[in-house]
């Protein structure tokens, strides 16, 4: 796994629709065991759930995985903190993490599109 300070070293997030929960653990640098946690403590944080009970995250899943794992483990933000952080209007504003984020799916969409005028 990823130490902490590691959230530059994240892989891609692959163009999939749906990610078990080993899939996003190895994505986020995150124990399942926590992405189950924080499930619980982040409303916003609800993956499709299928026969068994299994999960499967969405890539806007990932994204907000992404971010709650930056602030938290990043900016030493408390579960409470990070909470009113994404739910509030000042979630709004585009921290560095955040950018780089919307910069890496820009590009994959402009892929995307290459391959489909092409």
């Amino acid at each position: 796994m990823l130490e902490a300070g590691n959230n530059d070293e994240l892989p891609v997030i692959p163009g999939k629709r749906y990610f078990t929960i080993g899939e996003v653990s190895e994505l986020c640098g995150v124990k399942p065991h926590v992405l189950r946690y924080w499930e619980q403590e982040f409303p916003t944080l609800k993956p499709v759930k299928r026969r068994g009970n299994r999960r499967y995250y969405q890539r806007h899943d990932v994204v907000l995985i992404r971010q709650i794992r930056n602030l938290l483990y990043e900016q030493g933000y408390t579960i409470g903190g990070a909470r009113q952080k994404l739910a509030g209007p000042e979630g709004r504003d585009l921290d560095e993490s955040t950018r780089e984020i919307i910069h890496q799916l820009r590009v994959e969409l402009e892929e995307v599109l290459d391959i489909i005028k092409g």
